[in-house]
């Protein structure tokens, strides 16, 4: 089996400690990354919500403010902004290459995506069971941790997949700035020395990192269904 890898993929195993090495960074990236941008993204989301002028605590200014920054983050081109973002990233993270350089452009590039999508499924909610808790004297805490983020949970989950996949994505775009992981990997030896082997693999192996977020994803959606 090893023989027949290494005849398909000649390239790829005289780099395979570069390879695995890349894998592990992208892990890195997405993980640390993503759960970051996990809890900032429903903290701003649930916020926004609820400040809106037919929130449960209308805030024009924080809603604003929160709309603004949204939209202009969301607007800019992830590999403008990594790129953009790198002085700032020094004073942050005391460097802006490898793994712990990507955290913060990684988690500016996701949270307002998220934040969104988070947005759009808390605003799904029917307005009568807001308006029935708040007869009831539910507190606004209690609105948003009893009704809120559980009424919201598939929805939250078909979110957070389809960030998840994206911020794959992103992480695959950092490595043209210094970032690591496979996608620097990919353009070092796929694209700049023209070792198509290694190209196909690592594309391959995104594809077995999407399809698996995906089923993760769709699973937890099925049970939180009712």
């Amino acid at each position: 089996m090893s023989t027949t890898l290494q005849e398909l993929a000649p390239n790829l195993f005289d780099f395979w400690d570069e390879f695995i090495k890349s894998i592990i960074e992208t892990l890195q990236m997405f993980g640390i990354a993503g759960i970051i941008s996990f809890v900032l993204g429903i903290f701003f989301g649930v916020i926004f919500v609820i400040t809106k002028p037919n929130g449960i605590t209308p805030n024009r200014l924080i809603n604003n403010s929160i709309d603004f920054f949204v939209n202009i983050f969301r607007s800019i081109p992830f590999i403008i902004l990594i790129a953009f973002m790198i002085p700032f990233t020094r004073a942050i993270a005391g460097t802006s290459i490898g793994v712990r350089g990507a955290i913060f452009p990684l988690v500016l590039g996701c949270v307002p995506f998220f934040t969104r999508q988070i947005d759009l499924a808390l605003s799904s909610i029917d307005p009568g069971l807001i308006e029935a808790a708040q007869a009831m004297g539910v507190s606004n805490l209690g609105i948003i941790f009893r009704i809120y983020l559980p009424e919201s949970i598939p929805s939250i989950a078909r979110s957070t997949t389809i960030t998840a996949i994206s911020l794959l994505g992103l992480t695959a775009m950092g490595g043209a700035v210094g970032a690591g992981g496979i996608g620097s990997f990919v353009l070092r030896y796929g694209y700049q020395r023209y070792y198509n082997d290694i190209m196909i693999v690592c594309i391959l192996l995104i594809l077995i990192f999407v399809l698996i977020i995906q089923l993760i994803g769709d699973f937890i959606i099925a049970i939180t269904t009712h």
